[in-house]
């Protein structure tokens, strides 16, 4: 079932996403905005963009999927941001359909057209499949249909999807037919930040010394918080030293959750509250 993690209702407005109408991120922000005008961006970095210039009041981008893990794209433009605050999530049923024009054939198939992160999450059923099918990427699974103009072309886009002229080859081609892909809603500012919560995301560098992750994990333990998520990113300019992206149960209220964040802060190089929800 989906679900929406609980927040504070926000004032109408518009909320940017990867688009075009269709994509699994369109579908993510109508869930976790649902009044709001939807905008559509041709890219994660042009979305944040348009939330940091003003052009729309939130912004909703996928962080993790259940088979690909990370989508580190998304956590640097969080990281670099200090203005950006994840206020929300949710988490995204995703089951991959392959689409081609009506009477087209598996066998017909010679280029295949999809968001990056839909081909690696289908990667058993291409190389069974498909093996010699040549791969484009396109900006996201919904654009892939503007591509598919004759019977060797082919797209892989969400079970949602529905277009006049085209049909689906076969059920679910993903990897893993449990797919979920977790989504945070985005706004600028921490006034937008929800006075109380279930999760909270931070992000943080350790000081170069042995030992130095486990020291800052401990202090989750200490304040009897479980991490739920750790991530780690290289940090650019800057070889063998790492961002660790952490997620752990707490409301923001709490005083032992505030008393962890302070010495997590403390403790850390470079320490940076992603959001709670």
């Amino acid at each position: 079932m989906q679900r929406v993690q609980t927040a504070q209702s926000a004032p109408q407005g518009k909320t940017g996403y990867l688009g075009p109408e269709g994509s699994y991120s369109s579908l993510a922000a109508k869930q976790l905005s649902p009044s709001n005008e939807q905008v559509p961006y041709h890219s994660f970095a042009g979305v944040v963009q348009a939330l940091l210039k003003g052009e729309v009041e939130e912004a909703v981008l996928p962080v993790e999927n259940t088979l690909q893990g990370a989508v580190t794209q998304n956590l640097d433009l969080l990281y670099a941001n200090p203005e950006l605050y994840a206020v929300r999530a949710f988490l995204l049923p995703i089951e991959h359909r392959l689409i081609v024009r009506k009477g087209t054939k598996l066998e017909d198939i010679t280029h295949l057209y999809s968001h990056q992160q839909a081909i690696l999450q289908c990667s058993v059923f291409l190389s069974q499949e498909l093996p010699k099918v040549k791969i484009i990427y396109t900006d996201s699974t919904m654009q892939s249909l503007s591509h598919i103009k004759e019977k060797g072309d082919a797209g892989i886009v969400g079970s949602h999807v529905r277009e006049d002229g085209f049909e689906f080859i076969g059920g679910n081609i993903a990897d893993e037919p449990k797919n979920f892909t977790h989504f945070l809603l985005i706004r600028k500012g921490k006034e937008d930040l929800p006075k109380h919560s279930s999760r909270i995301y931070f992000a943080a560098t350790c000081p170069h010394e042995p030992g130095a992750l486990l020291k800052m994990l401990q202090i989750l333990s200490v304040y009897d918080l479980n991490m739920t998520k750790i991530e780690s990113r290289p940090i650019k300019n800057s070889p063998g030293e790492y961002c660790f992206f952490v997620e752990f149960e707490g409301d923001i209220a709490g005083k032992n959750v505030r008393m962890a964040l302070d010495r997590l802060s403390e403790y850390s190089k470079n320490f940076k509250l992603l959001g709670c929800y």
